[in-house]
């Protein structure tokens, strides 16, 4: 059974995959809860927040990232630090992904990579879990209702925690794999139930794709000043250096705090949300990010709470150090519509030693 908007002639089924339990295209918000709730996914927190533990992986997991060496890539990447995965690998893992697959329910999500229609990708992601198709509508940007009619997906993201690769049938390197294949178009996560696996991997089709446009992507955070995008300023730096909270100043307007693009017409967020760390995140430093943690739909990433009354400790770090929320960019005042910006004309580095 399908439930949900999508285009008719771009179903899962329409893509070859099929022997699927229900299938639902494009649930917003409040139905995505609904459902997380339903599974036992997660828990509703404060203000219709959704608390959701990661398990064994808080983190990414880099060792196990993949690209398939084809020959239409193999020129262009550089191996010694990226693992290569053979065709045959993958065509396997997508058989044994596809069969163990059969008769679960999946959460589909079609869902745009940036936000300047020129240079956008169209991506479809589907998930296993509810609450990982929540993550990507808010992490992602949403087309609009009659923009799904004629949706057509460029990429397919495949999404499944409950699958075991096996390293030496699928040619990878433990149980967990993110395998990316250019030439069939398809992204391959199995063994981790990180929801920034996501959309990391949108960022990395985007990272290759990108360049030959001539556009510089970009891991940096942006803002520009009130009724002047030409006064556009990024914000280069490491995960944990301050990139969302800089970005967030409110005397200016926020373009995005992850990944942006850099062409000839000015800067673009790739995103339409923010994936902040709430380690030690407090009301009086940064007010408008405390405060998503308490707005309806925010998923509340690995964080200790209170099991009586849901109050969030910001403060243990006793599940990981790497606690996060997950909102939509609107949630912020000052974020811009368009998430679009002129040339920068503040370039910021920022660093961070073991002190702080």
């Amino acid at each position: 059974m399908t439930q949900g908007r999508v285009n008719p002639s771009q179903t899962l089924e329409a893509q070859g995959i099929t022997g699927l339990g229900d299938v639902y295209y494009n649930l917003i918000e409040p139905d995505l809860i609904q459902k997380a709730l339903c599974r036992n996914e997660g828990e509703l927190g404060r203000g219709g927040t959704l608390l959701v533990s990661t398990g064994k992986f808080t983190g990414r997991s880099p060792n196990d990232k993949h690209v398939v060496k084809t020959p239409s890539v193999e020129p262009h990447i550089w191996w010694e630090n990226n693992r290569a995965m053979s065709p045959k690998g993958f065509d396997r893992l997508y058989d044994d992904m596809i069969a163990h697959m059969a008769g679960r329910d999946y959460f589909v999500q079609d869902l745009y990579g940036g936000a300047d229609p020129a240079h956008r990708l169209d991506v479809r992601v589907v998930t296993e879990l509810a609450w990982h198709s929540l993550f990507i509508r808010h992490m992602l940007r949403r087309p609009d209702r009659d923009e799904l009619d004629e949706f057509v997906p460029e990429f397919t993201i495949i999404n499944s925690p409950s699958f075991k690769a096996d390293p030496k049938r699928h040619d990878c390197q433990s149980d967990t794999v993110i395998a990316l294949n250019f030439d069939r178009k398809l992204i391959l996560i199995g063994g981790t139930e990180y929801a920034g696996e996501n959309k990391k991997s949108v960022f990395t089709l985007l990272n290759y794709m990108l360049p030959e446009k001539g556009i510089m992507p970009m891991h940096c955070s942006a803002n520009h000043a009130p009724g002047n995008p030409v006064d556009t300023a990024v914000f280069f730096g490491l995960s944990g250096t301050g990139k969302t909270t800089l970005s967030a100043d409110p005397e200016r307007v926020l373009i995005g705090d992850d990944e942006h693009g850099w062409s000839d017409r000015g800067t673009f967020n790739f995103e339409g949300g923010c994936y902040a760390k709430t380690i030690n995140l407090s009301r009086e430093a940064e007010p408008e990010i405390f405060d998503t943690t308490s707005k309806f739909g925010t998923v509340i990433e690995n964080m200790v709470y209170d099991p009586e009354t849901k109050k969030l400790d910001f403060e243990d770090d006793s599940l990981t150090a790497n606690m996060r929320c997950a909102y939509p960019l609107h949630y912020i005042s000052n974020a811009s519509k368009t998430a679009i910006g002129g040339h920068p004309k503040n370039i910021i580095m920022l660093t961070c030693d073991a002190f702080g």
